[in-house]
């Protein structure tokens, strides 16, 4: 349903005009009537409007003047004049102001229906570009809310506000839709508000109209207002947010820019309020930042293996972030640095557990608290150090046996140094080191003799196979090549190791 409002200081046109529009069997409903622009015009600003059927003539404030702030206070509101004969000067100013249509007095059914059904064709168009825009970077349980439509307003007469929550604050099971919309409601009181949850967790997308601002000297003042309210309600939150124009652009470009703004401003302590599109209102300032010859003493300290020093010097840091408030990005700058240096040395090892180590990360920011936080990331990098004290590199000599068991098996496939990496969980380069520090020769040369040594055996065995037939089943890629790697390992022919074999007839 579309929301319409109807301006007229004859109340007997005023009603017809409007008992027309509800006989009519179109998607709309009169939300507001005034008899005067200076009326008309508090009302717009209050509630969202789709949709105006103005006079010209009207006392206090004319239609002309009623356009023009109306329009300023929503650019996407479409327009209907409805004026006399004698009006047309009016009228042709007013196109000028990007009116859709005009009606002239006595307004007719037949006309009426005809202006709003093309009014409403591209009011339909714009809502289906809205929604898609909003379905890009909104949660997919909204999908229900966001296609209802009938009190969905036009998204670019409205302040749009995200807003995280704070970390390590208690309270996850608090952070549902459904009771964050009834305090923000609360908040704006009579202006329309919508929340929605986005894709992000913990993360809330609302639009609210920008009449709401009318209270506040600033959106800035807006939105710090807003965060105490909401932490008074006990949701500490980081909260940014804009007004929304014609010619802002790309709406889910604007929803990644936005977002992108809360997450590098937020901080380790106590929720902000940020206009994200004034850019003078966010200066940053860098403190508790990790230099680079500091990320290098941590770096070196799990290098060496010295878990005691890495704790106090992790201690430190832990309570400098807590005086200085740093930035969240910082904090998770030096978890990912941790990561990267246990999981290098683990891959070192041959051990694939970077995934469970950036899982393990992500959850610790989810801490009830800063101190739980400092305690659960001392712990698990004390157990980071235990597990690569504890984890016994595998020997080369007892690799190689899982492995020259594994390629015996495997001896009539084609099988390829991948194959082996990827079986015992190491790199290819460490399978061929291994392989060249027990054999003395590549692994070429090794998986080659062992298919050879094979082809002999099967010689001895089973003297009626046909020299193709052991090439077939041994996968070398055909009986010439066979016979020549043959004779470079054996020093003989297929043929001349058959006449070698005792009472074996040799093959023609």
């Amino acid at each position: 349903m579309y929301n319409v409002m109807i301006v007229e200081d004859s109340k007997p046109i005023l009603r017809n005009i409007k008992m027309l529009l509800e006989t009519l069997n179109l998607p709309v409903r009169v939300a507001a009537t005034a008899t005067n622009g200076e009326e008309a015009l508090v009302a717009i600003k209050q509630e969202p409007i789709d949709l105006l059927l103005t006079d010209i003539r009207m006392p206090k404030m004319d239609g002309l003047s009623l356009i023009e702030q109306a329009k300023l206070a929503n650019p996407d509101l479409k327009v209907i004049l409805i004026s006399g004969y004698s009006d047309f000067e009016y009228t042709r100013k007013a196109l000028n102001l990007k009116v859709f249509d005009y009606l002239l007095k006595p307004v007719e059914r037949e006309a009426l229906e005809e202006v709003m059904g093309r009014i409403i064709e591209q009011l339909d168009q714009q809502m289906s570009k809205d929604l898609l825009d909003l379905q890009e970077f909104i949660h997919p349980q909204c999908d229900t809310t966001l296609k209802q439509g009938g009190d969905f307003p036009p998204l670019f007469s409205q302040m749009m506000i995200i807003m995280n929550k704070q970390p390590f604050t208690a309270g996850h099971e608090r952070w549902v839709q459904v009771e964050l919309e009834a305090i923000m409601q609360d908040f704006f009181t009579s202006h329309a508000c919508r929340v929605y949850t986005s894709q992000t967790s913990y993360q809330y997308v609302i639009f609210v109209n920008k009449s709401a601002l009318d209270l506040y000297s600033s959106v800035h003042e807006c939105l710090e207002s807003l965060r105490r309210h909401l932490l008074a309600h006990h949701y500490d939150a980081i909260i940014g947010g804009q007004l929304l124009y014609a010619e802002s652009g790309n709406l889910p470009e604007l929803y990644h820019r936005m977002s992108s703004i809360v997450s590098e401003q937020q901080r380790l302590k106590q929720g902000l309020a940020l206009d994200t599109g004034n850019p003078v209102s966010m200066a940053r300032f860098e403190t508790g930042c990790l230099d680079s010859v500091l990320e290098s003493t941590f770096v070196q300290m799990i290098q060496d293996r010295r878990k005691e020093q890495f704790a106090l010097k992790l201690s430190e840091l832990l309570d400098r972030w807590a005086e200085d408030n740093v930035l969240m990005t910082e904090v998770e700058r030096f978890i990912g640095l941790v990561v990267d240096t246990f999981a290098h040395l683990y891959e070192e090892q041959g051990s694939g557990m970077r995934l469970g180590l950036e899982l393990r990360a992500r959850q610790l920011t989810q801490a009830q608290s800063y101190a739980d936080f400092c305690r659960e990331l001392t712990e698990w990098t004390g157990q980071c150090f235990d597990m690569l004290q504890s984890h016994v590199r595998k020997s080369k000599a007892i690799l190689f046996e899982q492995i020259d068991d594994y390629v015996k098996l495997n001896k009539y496939s084609q099988l390829s140094i991948n194959d082996i990496a990827i079986k015992f969980h190491v790199s290819p380069s460490y399978v061929s080191r291994v392989i060249k520090n027990a054999t003395q020769i590549t692994f070429v040369q090794y998986y080659t003799r062992l298919r050879i040594q094979e082809a002999c055996r099967l010689m001895e065995c089973q003297p009626d196979m046909k020299f193709k037939e052991v090439s077939d089943l041994l996968s070398f890629s055909d009986q010439h090549y066979f016979s020549k790697v043959f004779k470079e390992y054996t020093g003989f022919s297929p043929t001349e190791y058959k006449q070698q074999l005792p009472g074996i007839m040799t093959q023609s």
